[in-house]
């Protein structure tokens, strides 16, 4: 049976220069400040020569302005009220205008998410409560000695465990997700992460095997596309795939499914075999998934107005700012059309996209 979800991705797939539906939700990066610094980010460790870092970090001002996120609010609610507005980047709990802007989403109906590294949780817990903060994701590497390390900060993992806590005992608690990026340093102590929240009510927990493009695939992307859409390496500047011990991965993986837990488990992507998993992180080049369908269900906005498709990860490709369009303009807007439509025509993945945490949806025809 067609449904509404198929029905937007037969759009995706027939007529991607013209979209007929509502993003999904409209990403925020409202700063380009994080107050951690994780050793598998270019953030982190200050590749500043990253698609991923120039997103997150190459705007000013370095706080998105109050005035322009009430104009996003506005244009949500007047264009389109069944869209979620998510604060992402770069580290939205050390956002200057986050409590006002909450409270001004929550008055105009706009349904609000977040996604953090809950170090500074326990300071806001009770306010995210109180402003009507629907989902909350917080990344976290696993337990405590290896998470802290990773983060490069002797209490981070206790400090966000704090805020979890507090958030908990709140009346409106919104809904808790917490999300893994599997690195070469937490390969052994999946389970062990898993078994610390065994009795804290979570909406889900999700895995998700490391984001990266390697320079292999930024070779074969302008090889195809020259610089239309300029790629570059991402998160590989500090972790070495070859140092991923698959085989230990691999049983950890198979043990984690063979058991149950109160909340699902999620694995993105979520391979099937170990010649699968292999192949994710040895032979870059292969596509896992079909076609990017965040493209079509999503765009970020960074702090000075900018927009670019999907989120973060995606190209630095100016398709819009909200300060001279509207978001009803920009989400059809002639650059964002090209490139679904290139997309599309490319087979659904660019070279570059392959190993992008956005590319493993398969669409309901795969």
């Amino acid at each position: 049976m067609i449904n509404k979800e198929h029905l937007r991705q037969l759009n995706a797939k027939l007529y991607p220069k013209r979209l007929w539906h509502p993003p999904a939700y409209i990403v925020l990066g409202v700063n380009n400040l994080c107050n951690l610094h994780c050793k598998m980010c270019d953030v982190g460790v200050k590749y500043n020569d990253s698609n991923f870092y120039t997103n997150l970090m190459g705007t000013e001002p370095v706080n998105m302005p109050i005035e322009l996120l009430t104009r996003i609010i506005d244009q949500i609610a007047q264009f389109f009220p069944a869209t979620k507005m998510g604060y992402a980047f770069t580290e939205p709990l050390i956002y200057s205008n986050l409590e006002e802007s909450l409270a001004y989403a929550k008055n105009k109906g706009v349904s609000t998410s977040l996604t953090t590294n809950a170090f500074n949780l326990k300071t806001k817990a009770k306010m995210l409560a109180k402003n009507g903060l629907k989902e909350l994701s917080i990344s976290l590497d696993g337990p405590p000695e290896i998470h802290n390390e990773i983060r490069q900060n002797k209490r981070s993992f206790q400090r966000a465990m704090e805020g979890i806590e507090l958030l908990l005992g709140e009346e409106n608690c919104p809904e808790i997700g917490v999300y893994c990026v599997i690195t070469e340093w937490n390969i052994g102590y999946l389970q062990e992460m898993l078994e610390i929240f065994k009795d804290i009510p979570l909406k889900n927990f999700g895995f998700m095997h490391s984001n990266f493009t390697s320079e292999p695939m930024v070779a074969a992307h302008r090889a195809m596309l020259g610089d239309q859409y300029p790629a570059t390496q991402s998160n590989v500047s500090d972790t070495n795939i070859e140092e991923f011990d698959l085989e230990l991965l691999w049983k950890e993986l198979r043990e984690i499914k063979a058991k149950k837990y109160p909340f699902p488990v999620h694995f993105s992507p979520d391979l099937k075999s170990f010649t699968d998993l292999q192949t994710f992180y040895k032979e870059p080049a292969k596509p896992i998934g079909k076609l990017c369908l965040d493209s079509f269900k999503l765009m970020m906005i960074k702090s000075d107005g900018s927009v670019i498709p999907n989120h973060g990860r995606c190209y630095n490709l100016d398709v819009g700012n909200v300060y001279q369009s509207s978001l009803l303009e920009i989400w059809n807007s002639p650059a964002l059309g090209n490139f679904r439509s290139d997309l599309v025509k490319a087979g659904g993945l660019f070279p570059a996209c392959n190993r992008c945490c956005s590319a493993f949806e398969k669409p309901f025809w795969s």
